[in-house]
C-alpha cells in the first residue's frame, strides 16, 4: 500500500517551472530519500505534498487524502520538520512539546504521558524543564523530530533535518528515523549528505524540477557502475 502517490505533479511560478510533472510512489513504512542540488525543486514538491502549496497541475494523494481538496486532513496526518529549527527557544523542552501537542488536540493527560515517553527515549527527560535555547543543536534537532511525530502521523517530511550537526549526532538521528519507520511511519527525507542516502530504502535524484533517477541505493549504484551514492550523484551531475 502506498502512503504517497504523486502523478504529474507540477508547480510553476510565472514562467519558471520549479517542479515539472513528477511521478512517484512511497510505500507505508518506507524511508524515501529525496535528493538533488539546491534549486532542484525538492522543497517546493514537499510543500505541495504537505498541503502548504497548491500545484499548478497534476495531483497527489498523501495518506489517502487528495492534496487538491483535502489539505486540512493531510496536515492532521503528517509531521513536518524543516532544515531551520522550528521550536521556541524561550520555552522549555516540555512546554514546546506541550504546545505542539495541544495544536493537534491530543488529550491533556495522554499528551503528558506521550511527552515524557518521548523524552525518556531521547534520554532527555532530565532536560524537560530546560529552555530550548540552552541545549546543544544536536539535541534540538532530535527534539524537533520527536515533536514532529508526537501526534503519531502516518507520514513525516524531513527537509534536511541533519544540516549543520556532527556525524555522531547524524547517526543518532537516523536511529530515530529507523525506529519511526519500524512502527509503520513513512519517512520522506531530503539531505545533502550522500552517506545518509545509503540509509534509505529507495532514493530519487531531482534536477531542473524533474525526477531523473529513482530506485534503491544498490540499483542506482549498479545502474551507474559505481560503488557509492556519492559517486552516483557526481557521475549524474557530470552526465
Amino acid at each position: 500500500m502506498y502512503s504517497i502517490e504523486a502523478n504529474q505533479l507540477t508547480k510553476k511560478f510565472g514562467d519558471f517551472t520549479a517542479v515539472d510533472h513528477i511521478c512517484f510512489e512511497v510505500r507505508e513504512g518506507e524511508i524515501f530519500g529525496f535528493l538533488g542540488a539546491n534549486g532542484a525543486g525538492k522543497t517546493t514538491a514537499i510543500k505541495m505534498m504537505s498541503g502548504l502549496l497548491l500545484p499548478t497541475s497534476g495531483t497527489a494523494t498523501i495518506a489517502g487524502y487528495d492534496i487538491l481538496t483535502q489539505s486540512k486532513l493531510i496536515k492532521r496526518n503528517i509531521g513536518y520538520m524543516s532544515q531551520k529549527f522550528s521550536l521556541y527557544g524561550d520555552l522549555t523542552v516540555f512546554e514546546n512539546m506541550q504546545l505542539f501537542g495541544t495544536i493537534y488536540k491530543i488529550p491533556r493527560k495522554e499528551l503528558k504521558e506521550r511527552i515524557m515517553d518521548s523524552l525518556r527515549e531521547l534520554e532527555m527527560d532530565a532536560q524537560a524543564n530546560t529552555l530550548v535555547d540552552s541545549i546543544p543543536l544536536g539535541w534540538k534537532q532530535k527534539l524537533a523530530f520527536a515533536t514532529a511525530i508526537l501526534h503519531r502521523p502516518k507520514i513525516v517530511f524531513l527537509d534536511e533535518p541533519t544540516s549543520g550537526v556532527d556525524p555522531i549526532v547524524r547517526r543518532e538521528f537516523w536511529k530515530l528515523i529507523y525506529q519511526a519507520a519500524s512502527k509503520g511511519v513513512t519517512i520522506l527525507v531530503t539531505t545533502h549528505y550522500m552517506d545518509e542516502a545509503e540509509y534509505c530504502n529507495r532514493i530519487s535524484i531531482m534536477a531542473e524540477g524533474q525526477i531523473k533517477l529513482i530506485g534503491t541505493p544498490e540499483e542506482l549504484k549498479m545502474q551507474m557502475g559505481v560503488d557509492t551514492i556519492n559517486d552516483v550523484f557526481v557521475k549524474f551531475v557530470k552526465r
